[in-house]
């Protein structure tokens, strides 16, 4: 089969579309023929080569979430049927055109969810839903700061803080047109993450006081103004670092506003039951329309390292999804 792999750490450059041995599914596993799999900027992180919570050994193949149909049942699976539509969170593996799965981490695709749709939902619907409701608690009619906004967690935390009630959101953004988007998705009101003193902003919207909540993404300069924009007793969730860049923070900065920071990294979450509960209910808002899917590029896995420009680059809004049998 055809897949995409890394044999050294470094540029876009480095994913090698290349022919490897197919996969054959151990007991308790099932073969997934993959038509679509969603890129994250975690990708990004584990091919640079720059730190992460779990280890990337050449050769590897990248793709934490998949969809596409059961190819090969392993021994002892039953509940499934060859040809099912599926999706599931293999962690790797996925940047091919089969990847093997334990079926306890496979869920059946809804009829109406398209493959496509499917793997801009998976990671970054959870890690929505997850930041949210599990690493900041957000109540109903608290302020919300998501930066990142245009982009594929984002656009879903947007979108998923309004049906969870919350009061102000407030989107940032690097450009007008991403703004723009996360405005149109339900935010209330938007800021440039890049400009100098943007908190500032942050507290015109929400009368001086500030955010209750923020979803942190970009790391670098932008945690000490997303700080600078939290209200008393605030809580800021950490999902990663796009910039590249380390962030210090003085904990005696956080004492007297009782600002809590706490991180997020979903994998852990993946093997929890109301994993697959929270995952329908996102689904069952897509399907009604209440949640909107932005998916901004679709390439052929042939394309891996473009599409890693593109996202590296920040060119993209929304998910970035790639088709392993296109050309």
């Amino acid at each position: 089969m055809k897949a995409v792999r890394f044999h050294s750490t470094g540029g876009p450059e480095v994913l090698v579309y290349e022919d490897v041995p197919d996969p054959t599914p151990a007991d308790g596993e099932v073969l997934i023929r993959i038509e679509a799999v969603g890129l994250n900027f975690s990708d990004v992180m584990r091919r640079r080569g720059d730190d992460y919570p779990e280890p990337s050994p050449p050769p590897f193949t990248l793709g934490g979430e998949v969809a596409g149909t059961v190819a090969v049942l392993g021994e002892g699976v039953t509940w499934l049927n060859v040809g099912d539509a599926v999706f599931a969170t293999p962690g790797l593996g996925g940047y091919a055109q089969y990847v093997c799965v334990p079926a306890t981490a496979v869920i059946l695709l809804p009829g109406g969810i398209s493959p496509v749709n499917a793997a801009a939902l998976v990671v970054h619907g959870l890690t929505a839903a997850v930041a949210l409701r599990k690493s900041a608690r957000l109540e109903k009619g608290e302020s919300i700061l998501v930066e990142a906004a245009a982009g594929g967690v984002g656009s879903v935390a947007v979108q998923l803080a309004k049906l969870d009630g919350a009061g102000t959101v407030i989107a940032a953004a690097s450009t007008p047109e991403k703004r723009a988007l996360a405005e149109r998705l339900g935010a209330d009101a938007s800021v440039d993450y890049t400009a100098p003193r943007w908190s500032g902003k942050v507290r015109e919207f929400t009368d001086g006081r500030g955010v209750d909540v923020v979803i942190e993404s970009a790391g670098g300069d932008s945690v000490g103004q997303a700080l600078d924009a939290m209200a008393p007793f605030g809580r800021m969730v950490f999902i990663g670092q796009s910039s590249g860049k380390a962030a210090s923070i003085d904990p005696w900065r956080l004492t007297a506003p009782n600002h809590t920071v706490t991180g997020l990294y979903i994998s852990a979450y993946t093997a929890f039951p109301e994993t697959a509960s929270t995952l329908m209910e996102l689904i069952g808002y897509v399907a009604e329309g209440k949640l909107s899917l932005q998916v901004d590029t679709v390439l052929p896995l042939a394309q891996a390292a473009e599409a890693h420009r593109l996202l590296e680059g920040r060119k993209t809004t929304g998910k970035v999804v790639l088709q392993p049998w296109e050309n």
